[in-house]
């Protein structure tokens, strides 16, 4: 699973089980995080899910600001409740990559708005899978 935190939502995109592919799934609206935690471990046990990919949001420079401590203190709070393994995957220019997917898609501005986190989530995941799928194909060969 990944996911997308930000100030107001939380998107959230699945792979399938090969984990090949990411598909944007839904977006959070954010409340408090008893609630925001209760929905992710719903989606977690009802789709079975392996492990949870965090976006964490590095300025341009890779220096880390308040918004990757929230994103750390977020995962460290999740830790606490699940066995799952949480970890971290740089969002640099996810949100832009999944704005211009949309735009080229000739996507409604108001439909952007309503599915971006979800569709950043799943850049977000995808890169962490292509990585992975990257790292057996070296070790394998």
């Amino acid at each position: 699973m990944g996911l997308d935190l930000g100030t107001k939502t939380i998107g959230v995109a699945l792979s399938d089980r090969l984990l090949s592919s990411a598909t944007p799934m839904e977006t959070i609206r954010r409340s408090k995080f008893t609630a925001d935690a209760a929905r992710l471990l719903e989606i977690i046990a009802d789709r079975e899910v392996g492990g949870v990919v965090l976006g964490l949001p590095r300025n341009m420079d890779g220096t880390e600001g308040p918004r990757c401590q929230s994103t750390r203190a977020f995962a460290r709070n999740m830790e606490r409740l699940t066995d799952v393994p949480l970890t971290f995957w740089d969002e640099r220019l996810s949100t832009v990559a999944a704005e211009k997917a949309l735009l080229e898609a000739d996507t409604t501005r108001k439909r952007r708005a309503e599915v971006i986190d979800h569709v950043a989530a799943s850049y977000i995941l995808q890169g962490a899978l292509d990585r992975m799928r990257f790292i057996g194909e070296a070790g394998s060969a």
